[in-house]
């Protein structure tokens, strides 16, 4: 017998029709003797629509009522799928996130887990019974309701089976794992057996949206296995664990990308030892978050600053900077928009030099110029036109032979 925690996301149970599909999921687990917590996102695009209800009242909801509303989302499908286990025969019971003892901190919108109060839990399945979690929420310890914002459910998933002892946590969503790059822009895209947490969190970073990062963060934290699968096809997933005991030849183990970026240039700065700190002290404080930063020394007394951002904060960016502009003593800020970047990801790379060399190869042999260059032990991204993103993929996954299936190699 086995705990087992299982996420079901919005697609999964868009309609009856699906729920009872994952309520068949749920029963063939449960009588296969495990014990079983399950966690369900709203139906479809539900929470969409009680946004635009929101909007029909008023442009400026308060956090604390947007939150009211959007928990309901989840609270119809967990009734829904107990109702649906239940019709089954099978002892089930719902609850909402604090329900569950999921405590928060106070920020309404993006809350992180500070706690959770496992009694309540650990005495239902005690009892035999599976128990459907409402994902996304919880509650401060003053007992306001709270979301857990974007990947909220994988959040939840996770938090709970690490507070759970679980041996294993199931990710179940519209694709069947974890592949070597998005397969709607590479038909060639081989989906991997087994990932490990630190490349999975850098994928998730760069761009993959098939887990939200702070979800794999937690899973790395507390050591939890994850599974990624496809709740709509019978098919084994990615595993997700510290130690990956296949694919261990691969020095590359996937390729992340992401449009809409945006390179700000900060030009004339003063080559002052506080140039720096103030700089970017002025944007975090206005909410701008960076991602790639670069640094040109002009001359003995003057720098430029590059550096990264989503093109959505493009206006507050610039505001931010203009904000500080006789503070810091620049002489002119420059944007350049419609780029991408893109990455490479394995473990494999902290072994085996000359990874970064094959990459810009690559990219040089296929007429694609970088803007911008950023690397860590296990990832290379680069920041080139949003017009060759696409075909820079291709080339990187074919130049490093990700489609090639990998045998298991022995420890």
């Amino acid at each position: 017998m086995a705990r087992i925690v299982q996420k079901y996301g919005g697609t999964s149970v868009g309609s009856v029709e699906r729920i009872e599909h994952v309520a068949e999921r749920v029963e063939k687990t449960f009588l296969e003797g495990n014990e079983v917590v399950v966690v369900v996102s709203a139906m479809g695009k539900s929470t969409d629509q009680l946004v635009t209800l929101a909007k029909e009242i008023t442009d400026s909801p308060s956090k604390r009522e947007m939150d009211m509303l959007l928990t309901t989302g989840e609270q119809v499908t967990i009734s829904l799928l107990t109702m649906a286990l239940q019709k089954r025969g099978i002892d089930t019971i719902s609850f909402t996130g604090w329900q569950a003892g999921i405590q928060t901190e106070e920020s309404h919108g993006n809350a992180r887990i500070t706690n959770i109060d496992t009694a309540r839990l650990e005495n239902e399945l005690s009892e035999k019974r599976v128990i459907i979690v409402a994902g996304f929420q919880g509650a401060t310890e003053n007992g306001h309701i709270t979301t857990l914002g974007r990947g909220g459910s994988d959040t939840t998933a996770v938090a709970l089976a690490a507070a759970l002892n679980a041996d294993r946590c199931d990710i179940y969503t519209d694709v069947t794992g974890v592949f070597t790059t998005d397969p709607r822009y590479v038909k060639n895209a081989r989906k991997l057996q087994a990932i490990s947490y630190d490349e999975m969190l850098e994928m998730a970073n760069l761009g993959a949206g098939v887990l939200h990062p702070r979800a794999v963060e937690f899973a790395k934290n507390y050591n939890v296995p994850l599974m990624v699968a496809s709740s709509m096809v019978d098919e084994i997933g990615t595993m997700i664990e510290e130690e990956v005991s296949v694919e261990k030849n691969l020095i590359v183990r996937g390729i992340a990308f992401e449009n809409d970026v945006t390179k700000v240039t900060v030009s004339g700065l003063p080559n002052k030892l506080d140039t720096l700190p103030k700089l970017f002290t002025a944007l975090s404080e206005n909410n701008v978050n960076v991602d790639i930063i670069v640094q040109n020394q002009l001359d003995e007394d003057s720098v430029n600053v590059s550096f990264s951002i989503t093109q959505s904060i493009i206006v507050e960016t610039i505001r931010a900077l203009e904000q500080v502009k006789e503070e810091l003593g620049f002489t002119d800020i420059t944007h350049e928009e419609e780029l991408a970047k893109v990455s490479i990801v394995g473990s494999g790379m902290v072994s085996n030099p000359g990874v970064a060399a094959a990459m810009f190869e690559v990219l040089a042999a296929n007429d694609i110029y970088i803007k911008m260059v950023s690397t860590s032990e296990i990832k290379v991204s680069a920041v080139i036109k949003e017009d060759d993103m696409v075909m820079a993929v291709e080339a990187l996954h074919d130049a490093f032979q990700l489609a090639e299936q990998e045998t298991e190699v022995s420890a």
